[in-house]
């Protein structure tokens, strides 16, 4: 049982480094993928544009053909994002994704929909 503690010890203590790498890295890391990830914020200001509990962009209805690629482009950018951070660390690639949520929400413009793992969305 003190095995068991010390290792959900370990790997509290990893997934807190993977935090504080998220924060400082969330908008060097993608380059120019954050500035892609920027050219969503009216969109998501809008509406027409949501982020999930994922980390990933999803269009909220009906959206241009060039919007839709946006959204998956700036998609693109973050999956390899996330699953770079997670092979360095060590980790599931959703843990990553939820952390970079967390820190996409903190940054995202007032009217932002967010839709939680529950189904739910809410609006910033």
């Amino acid at each position: 049982m003190w095995e068991a503690s010390r290792s959900s010890e370990r790997i509290l203590r990893r997934l807190g480094a993977t935090l504080v790498l998220a924060v400082m890295v969330f908008g060097l890391s993608l380059g120019a993928g954050a500035q892609s990830a920027r050219l969503l914020d009216a969109p998501r200001a809008a509406g027409t544009v949501g982020e999930r509990y994922d980390g990933y962009a999803v269009a909220r209805g009906a959206v241009s053909p060039d919007l839709a690629t946006l959204i998956d482009q700036v998609n693109a950018e973050r999956r390899a994002l996330y699953q770079q951070r997670a092979q360095s660390e060590g980790v599931p690639v959703e843990v990553i994704g939820k952390i970079y949520a967390g820190e996409i929400l903190k940054s995202a413009p007032s009217g932002t929909w967010f839709l939680a793992e529950n189904g739910q969305w809410t609006r910033k």
